[in-house]
């Protein structure tokens, strides 16, 4: 169902630096509404509004050090400060979710309350995996913490799941309040049993981000996911209305039919959905439905479809031109396609692997359960309705319907990456591998044809830097900061 996206222009919001309380405006007039006479459902828009740019902003950065595409050019991302992630979360939507909080807590509003500590575990945890440390505990109190220390992202993941299980905790009790969400829920439009679902799933996201370090368990995840997602109907997804554009059709769609730089998609994710990295092996299909849905082929008629290398001159991995480019009117290119957070797809493969795990699987045995296996083609078939074609060809060929004997990790991050296409969190699962082939078939670091040497060649990405402003506000940062070649705690 198409959620209303309203902007709120008549809100000021309340933004800090993790340095000090200031008044931040969006679009705002000067007759604004004083903070005191706004309601948590005028916050509430603008917060989900923004915690999705955070998310997007981050996967501009994060998809292209996942190869999904690159710059026209063609381009491979270097070091990055995530800079407009940085600002989303720590200017528009933390400070608002405490103002949310605490309307709720004075209304007895406890499963909107509920909500905020959902978004906020969302937003904090996506900051700590794109940064490894980052400011919370002291972050906002200007007056006690000028300069507030940052948290590890031990102590985040801890705020993360003890804010979940709060939420998770009031949204199963009655809420005696009776107040209610509305058109200002971009999410679920006032269903609060889907954000019920919606805690569970991201509690078993963050969860699986632990297991290699030893601190949860496979089973930790399944336990969650049970209760999580139990249809595309559940999607954590805010679909944009016809008055506005999404921001992946202006830089894939708009800035090219401009003449401007824009991004196409990258060999990596063609390579795995035109037979190349999974050659078909039934004669009925010769290339993923999919790639009709997300992506045009422009060459001649009868060539395969061709995504660039990052850091090379435009060209595939068989050294012809690339010819793919995101499709205007595509799944995620139209001007009203929804951004993505979570989906029940990603559930399934979060469920698959988890039980693959859990019955000693490794980044190379082959073989697994009937729920591990069950899990990876329910996430296969629920990433085909969600893009809208028929996947029974496809999930029928051999080279994917392995069978319980045939099963391998590597199919199931396949089908996950394919699935999470411009997906912050693929991002996650890459690190969560070291980056490794095994998993990731075909997978190699961005190539360096221009022969500019710098200090990362050869090296993957695995964070993110501080922004300027931060560091410009808070020295506390410089105490901090790590190489971005560096892995976040939790891939150590």
């Amino acid at each position: 169902m198409k959620k209303i996206l309203k902007i709120y222009l008549f809100v000021i919001v309340v933004g800090f630096t993790a340095c000090n309380d200031q008044y931040f405006d969006i679009n705002t007039p000067v007759d604004s509404v004083p903070l005191d006479q706004l309601d948590m459902k005028d916050l509430m828009g603008p917060v989900l509004y923004n915690t999705m740019l955070a998310q997007y902003y981050a996967s501009v950065v994060a998809g292209n050090y996942s190869q999904y595409f690159g710059g026209y050019g063609y381009s491979a991302a270097g070091k990055s400060e995530m800079a407009s992630t940085w600002s989303n979360i720590y200017l528009r939507v933390l400070p608002n979710l405490k103002l949310i909080k605490d309307k709720a807590n004075e209304k007895g509003a406890l499963h909107y309350g509920a909500v905020a500590l959902i978004v906020e575990a969302a937003n904090i945890g996506l900051a700590a995996d794109m940064w490894d440390k980052i400011p919370y505990s002291q972050a906002g109190q200007s007056s006690e913490y000028p300069h507030p220390d940052f948290d590890s992202q031990e102590q985040i993941y801890n705020s993360v799941f003890s804010l979940l299980d709060e939420a998770i905790q009031i949204l199963e009790a009655p809420d005696n309040s009776f107040i209610n969400m509305g058109s200002e829920d971009l999410i679920y439009g006032g269903d609060f049993d889907k954000w019920l679902r919606a805690a569970y799933t991201l509690k078993a996201r963050f969860q699986l981000h632990l297991v290699q370090k030893g601190i949860t368990t496979p089973n930790d995840v399944l336990t969650s996911i049970a209760n999580g997602f139990t249809s595309n109907d559940d999607n954590f997804m805010m679909v944009y209305p016809e008055n506005e554009l999404n921001p992946w059709y202006q830089g894939s769609i708009l800035t090219r039919q401009t003449g401007n730089y824009f991004v196409a998609p990258n060999d990596q994710i063609v390579s795995m959905m035109n037979g190349t990295s999974y050659p078909f092996q039934s004669g009925v299909i010769t290339e993923d439905p999919r790639l009709h849905e997300i992506y045009q082929n422009e060459g001649d008629p009868g060539d395969p479809w061709r995504g660039g290398m990052n850091g090379g001159i435009g060209d595939s991995s068989d050294g012809e031109p690339l010819n793919t480019f995101f499709k205007e009117g595509g799944y995620y290119t139209s001007s009203t396609s929804p951004l993505i957070l979570i989906t029940y797809a990603e559930a399934m493969f979060i469920k698959a692997e988890a039980a693959f795990l859990s019955d000693g699987g490794t980044s190379t045995s082959t073989g697994s359960t009937t729920e591990a296996y069950n899990a990876y083609m329910a996430g296969i078939s629920a990433s085909m309705d969600q893009i809208g074609v028929d996947g029974t060809d496809y999930m029928a060929d051999t080279s994917v319907d392995v069978g319980e004997a045939g099963l391998m990790l590597n199919h199931i991050m396949k089908e996950k990456y394919i699935a999470n296409n411009l997906n912050a969190e693929t991002y996650n699962d890459l690190r969560r591998y070291d980056f490794s082939s095994d998993v990731f078939k075909d997978l190699a670091i961005r190539l360096n044809l221009d022969d500019v040497v710098d200090d990362y060649d050869g090296l993957w990405f695995r964070r993110a830097i501080y922004p300027t402003s931060e560091k410009n506000a808070n020295p506390k940062a410089f105490d901090y900061e790590e190489e971005p070649t560096v892995s976040v705690w939790w891939a150590q």
